[in-house]
């Protein structure tokens, strides 16, 4: 086994950072252990404790801060289509982060995805416009498109922050693929972005199921 420890990350892009969310849930994985849901340490003894979206953040820094070379999959979008970049003249997916925190502040206390988009976002697209990716994925949705059945545009908005946040602070221990490059090398932990669903007939039923539709990786700019 490459890595030490496997993450699954089922995301909410609901209500702020530190809200708890059911829907917010950490799978995980090791040399030792079959696939199990993990409770956030801030859990006390006795109760049901959901996971909010500042906590997932922390959770990943530390243990790659610790050492442990970790894979760990989100299932919300980590990048936009081309015509995105192409509108806002972006050119590389650091720039894209950096751009995008300063119109999407979901990582701010008190801040939330409705609240950002009721005032009217400077940077957004239309609900056409999809990754390369999703044009290969019948049940792909766009990340633009908010307030269906399964949406996926919600997460990703509330998502995106905190992988800048990791970025920022275990840089150079994690390996953002396939952004940082299609070979992850060796010695370092992975965040990639997963879509649970079409894993669904391959494992038995016994296992975590993931409750809604995802995405697949995908690659940066043309995706």
């Amino acid at each position: 086994m490459r890595f030490e420890r496997y993450i699954g990350i089922d995301y909410s892009g609901a209500e702020t950072a530190s809200s708890r969310l059911a829907n917010l849930q950490l799978y995980a994985a090791d040399r030792s252990q079959e696939p199990h849901l993990v409770s956030t340490p801030d859990r006390p003894e006795g109760r049901v404790w959901n996971w909010a979206r500042q906590e997932i953040a922390e959770s990943l820094i530390d243990q790659i801060r610790s050492g442990t070379r970790l894979i760990a999959g989100i299932d919300h979008a980590l990048s936009f289509p081309q015509r995105y970049f192409q509108r806002y003249e972006l050119t590389s997916w650091n720039q894209f982060l950096d751009d995008f925190v300063e119109h999407w502040p979901t990582h701010h206390p008190h801040v939330f995805v409705d609240l950002i988009r009721d005032q009217g976002p400077a940077r957004t697209g239309s609900s056409d416009e999809f990754r390369i990716t999703e044009m290969w994925t019948s049940s792909a949705k766009t990340v633009f498109r908010f307030d269906v059945q399964g949406q996926v545009a919600k997460s990703t908005h509330a998502g995106i922050p905190w992988l800048r946040r990791i970025r920022e602070q275990v840089g150079g221990r994690v390996h953002f693929w396939p952004f940082d490059g299609w070979d992850a090398p060796p010695d370092k932990s992975v965040v990639a972005e997963v879509y649970p669903s079409i894993f669904r007939n391959r494992y038995p039923r016994g296992r975590p199921e993931h409750r809604s539709a995802g995405r697949v990786c995908h690659c940066p700019l043309a995706a």
